[in-house]
């Protein structure tokens, strides 16, 4: 595609390579290379990638802490006929990376937005876990908040794909294997680079691996959905928890919510006496 070919007076969205500078397609390449100016996550990282495929372009970042501004400088130059270039520091703008701002202030103005394909690190760790992709969900980081997590994880019948900091990595898997120690899950680190590594296993297992094993680099977290049965348990724990809240003795209010869900009371009871330890 020559300059003359790029529509003038639009925004495209350019994926970039996730580790490996050679994931990048021919179009996202002729777009940077026609584009007016290339909206930058971080320019220094972007400039990387572009030296490496010789293409020189007027840069300006566009980050968490400057995009509204940003935003409304780009949209009069794109209602001015430039064609502008978004690219983050990896993978596909917006998902949980800058830009959306830029987006929505694009089509609020009624300009042209056009979004390439290209490298995600959300769908290489998805295909990759081997955990069904059927249905699944993209969380973002997981919540920091226990209970939010606790809530998520109890509740989400597809598949989980969520950015995960190698610090927190292990406290994460502990959290999951105490509610089911067999519910797989897959650790993806490091991505199409040199040391990349995807783990498989059960989430008591991968606990215990982590536990010991400390982790560098990016990790993006595959749960499996749970099952329909442990789903069942985490909705009977939680209605016991609750009449034990309200004043209920524990064993009675056991045996009721088991007669009601049919999730035996002594496991119920297990559990609840296993919270307060």
């Amino acid at each position: 595609m020559t300059p003359a070919q790029v529509p003038a007076g639009r925004l495209v969205v350019c994926p970039t390579p996730i580790g490996n500078l050679e994931d990048v397609t021919l179009r996202v390449l002729a777009v940077l290379e026609a584009a007016d100016v290339v909206a930058c996550e971080d320019t220094r990282h972007s400039r990387v990638l572009f030296d490496r495929h010789g293409i020189v372009r007027p840069l300006v970042s566009l980050h968490e802490h400057n995009e509204r501004a940003r935003a409304g400088e780009l949209v009069a130059r794109i209602q001015a006929g430039a064609v502008v270039a978004l690219v983050s520091d990896a993978g596909t703008p917006l998902l949980s990376d800058p830009g959306f701002a830029l987006v929505r202030a694009c089509l609020e103005a009624n300009l042209a937005v056009e979004v390439l394909p290209g490298p995600s690190a959300v769908t290489t760790a998805l295909v990759a876990s081997g955990l069904p992709v059927g249905r699944w969900c993209f969380v973002g980081f997981l919540p920091r908040k226990r209970a939010e997590l606790e809530d998520l994880l109890a509740h989400s019948a597809e598949t989980l794909v969520a950015f995960e900091s190698p610090r927190r990595l292990p406290a994460t898997l502990r959290l999951i294997a105490a509610r089911d120690p067999e519910r797989p899950v897959a650790v993806c680190r490091e991505l199409t680079k040199l040391h990349e590594e995807v783990t498989r296993a059960g989430a008591g297992q991968l606990a215990e691996h982590y536990g010991h094993s400390p982790v560098r680099g990016e990790v993006v977290l595959v749960i499996g959905g749970v099952a329909e049965g442990g789903a069942r348990r985490d909705e009977a724990l939680a209605a016991l928890r609750g009449l034990v809240d309200a004043g209920a003795r524990a064993r009675p209010a056991a045996a009721v919510v088991s007669s009601l869900t049919g999730v035996r009371a002594n496991e119920l009871y297990r559990e609840l006496m296993g919270d307060g330890q």
